[in-house]
């Protein structure tokens, strides 16, 4: 059942394993990359009690011997504080440019630790193990790493792209379903973005992912991460087609930015609502059909997961007050707001002609109804 999806960069290029039971064979697929039998181990509190000691005896029976730091849970933790905190724990560790750092955990750590690797020494290797589906399928895959600021969201950070990725599949048993449906919002924007077939196999198959259907989880995560593979191989840092990876998280951000980063809004619930008003402004543009955006909704409501303003709770700002936090947005190029809209699903494109009077009518029927 595990497959390997490898992603071509030249001298930076690497696999990505996906499949079950990985932690107990990381000792052996990590083995290889390293000049002396010794990795630190960067995740967070929550994974490390719950999977800590299984990665431990999987690196311990290829005789690596780890040290690990266990970080604060949750998206306050990529901030300068816990990043110094990680770079000087590294560095107490005698870390050498030689080494590897493991990063263990979903997007937070994912990202941190990258970014923690990426400056230490002027640059250090590391290895994503992801546990959340998010960082599975979208944020371990592709080099980007970095912290939060007060203004935004990574807008602090580097490209590093990782050694190898190991993507255990049976780890994802133990996410809540709000999470794994948070992570599900980002396998949605594939299909959406640029596989039509995958779509549609999700609309028939996507109760059996979230079911723990071990067969429909490594084929959901597997297609996600060749599409993600393809698009960096082409675009590795965000030129062109890789901004194409960002369909919904215009209005993400955004929604992210007026929700505080907080547990109100998830990541992936945030892109799934995006993705749906992406497709309605898409739909007002004269783009793509009407019936379009009715089937993004209806496929995100049957399975359970938030798909309007109105599912978020709590007061939101009006209409020109979130497309001013769009302004903030890293995609922002000479002040142009970039959008990724679609000609219908599996369609999606890169835009900064969109008129402002659009996005308010969308964001003000949708906050009508919220």
């Amino acid at each position: 059942m595990h497959q390997t999806v490898h992603v071509e960069l030249g001298e930076r290029s690497y696999d990505v394993e996906i499949g079950p039971d990985l932690l107990a064979q990381s000792g052996a697929r990590i083995a290889p990359l390293l000049r002396r039998p010794k990795v630190a181990v960067l995740t967070d509190e929550n994974v490390a009690a719950l999977h800590l000691e299984a990665l431990r005896d999987g690196l311990a029976s290829a005789g690596i011997e780890m040290s690990s730091l266990a970080l604060p849970a949750g998206e306050a933790t990529k901030s300068w504080p816990h990043f110094e905190r990680a770079v000087e724990w590294l560095l107490a560790e005698k870390v050498e440019r030689r080494d590897i750092v493991i990063a263990f955990g979903g997007g937070v750590i994912g990202d941190l630790a990258g970014f923690a690797a990426a400056v230490l020494r002027r640059g250090v290797r590391f290895v994503q193990i992801p546990t959340s589906l998010l960082a599975q399928v979208d944020s371990s895959v592709g080099g980007k790493t970095g912290i939060n600021a007060p203004q935004g969201k990574n807008l602090i950070g580097a490209f590093h792209q990782p050694s190898l990725v190991l993507a255990d599949t049976s780890v994802l048993g133990t996410m809540t379903q709000r999470d794994f449906l948070s992570g599900y919002g980002e396998v949605v924007k594939y299909g959406l973005l640029g596989d039509a077939e995958f779509f549609e196999w999700l609309e028939g198959n996507g109760t059996d992912v979230s079911s723990g259907d071990m067969a429909a989880r490594v084929r959901a995560v597997t297609r996600s991460v060749q599409m993600k593979a393809d698009i960096v191989a082409r675009d590795e840092t965000e030129q062109g087609d890789r901004a194409l990876l960002n369909l919904g998280h215009t209005f993400c951000h955004a929604l992210e930015a007026a929700t505080g980063y907080s547990d109100r809004l998830l990541h992936g619930e945030g892109v799934a609502i995006g993705c749906a008003l992406a497709f309605e402004l898409s739909a007002r543009l004269g783009l793509c059909s009407q019936e379009d955006p009715s089937r993004v909704r209806a496929h995100l409501k049957a399975m359970g997961m938030k798909t309007d303003l109105a599912d978020i709770p709590g007061d939101l700002p009006g209409a020109e007050a979130l497309v001013d936090l769009m302004a903030q947005d890293k995609k922002v190029i000479d002040g142009q707001l970039r959008f990724i809209l679609a000609r219908g699903i599996g369609q999606a494109f890169v835009t900064s002609d969109v008129p402002r009077e659009a996005v308010l009518s969308v964001l003000e029927d949708a906050l009508a109804t919220a």
